[in-house]
């Protein structure tokens, strides 16, 4: 059966996803075992263990009893959904509905988290929530990569003699966080962009629903990203790689790529990935590619 999900590798980080405005969202990335979002549960995220959920809107959550309700089917141990605290009651509340329905309750973890309540997938990678501007209960989160590493004082020293300070208590090695993935979910511009963690994330993947200039009011009503707000946001990261999401179909993969080439530099356009788009990069290379 022929996947319904885009499957790319940007920079080191491979991900699968597919996100329209409205419809459905959802993101994984295969080798963190973790997906952003649930969408209608695509069968490709069954298997995964932890889902973040940033908000509880259909088109990002309505497959949330599916997902528990296979694994469950499959022999697989429970899943794990991280959400806003608010969020931990009604989905609970909706696994015993389903139940009722199903005629058995399926197995279900569902984790509270808020701001910086790190989530730790394993030793080496946590998630870190975040706060954005959508619902009051909505999050990004971050995938951090953290590392321990001796500190400059003690590079020249042998491995007995760091074996030894450790003995007497001394702390040799520092943590150094590495972001490897910011995961805003549905947005308007905000302070979210400041936390280190997001603007210097290997990818950031952030939402644009909006394009045309007569939906801008519709943008700041439902607390979106219009591509007017794209110069200061790229402003604003440094991430080598930005993966715009949740384009709606009003506006088409095309129409977009035509807006993203009105407002973006050349340089920010070369860091740029449109999420359901086939090629990796948008360039102004070709006079065909223009006219899309």
């Amino acid at each position: 059966m022929a996947s319904r999900l885009v499957d790319k590798t940007i920079g080191t980080v491979h991900l699968q996803g597919f996100s329209v405005g409205g419809e459905e969202t959802v993101v994984a990335l295969p080798e963190m075992n973790l997906a952003f979002d649930v969408g209608r549960a695509p069968r490709e995220i069954i298997s995964i263990d932890h889902v973040c959920l940033t908000h509880g809107h259909m088109d990002h959550s309505a497959g949330l009893a599916y997902y528990f309700s296979q694994r469950n089917f499959q022999g697989i141990s429970p899943g794990c959904v991280i959400a806003h605290h608010k969020l931990v009651q009604p989905i609970q509340e909706l696994m015993q509905v389903w139940g009722r329905i199903e005629g058995h309750v399926s197995p279900a973890r569902i984790v509270g988290v808020d701001e910086d309540e790190d989530f730790e997938l394993h030793q080496h990678l946590v998630v870190r929530p975040f706060r954005v501007r959508h619902s009051s209960t909505s999050l990004g989160f971050a995938v951090i990569d953290v590392r321990k590493k001796l500190k400059p004082e003690y590079a020249e020293l042998s491995s007995q003699q760091i074996v030894a300070l450790k003995k007497s208590g001394t702390t040799v090695e520092y943590r150094l966080e590495v972001p490897k993935v910011a995961y805003c979910g549905d947005t308007a511009l905000g302070n979210y962009l400041d936390h280190e963690y997001v603007k210097n994330a290997e990818v950031l993947i952030v939402e644009c629903t909006f394009f045309e200039p007569d939906h801008l009011e519709r943008a700041r009503q439902g607390s979106h990203t219009h591509v007017v707000d794209l110069p200061e946001l790229y402003q604003r990261n440094n991430s080598p790689h930005v993966v715009l999401s949740h384009v709606s179909r009003r506006t088409g993969i095309g129409g977009a790529k035509r807006y993203l080439r009105e407002f973006l530099s050349k340089e920010d356009l070369a860091r740029t990935v449109v999420l359901m788009d086939m090629p990796r990069v948008i360039t102004r290379s070709s006079r065909e590619e223009a006219e899309l």
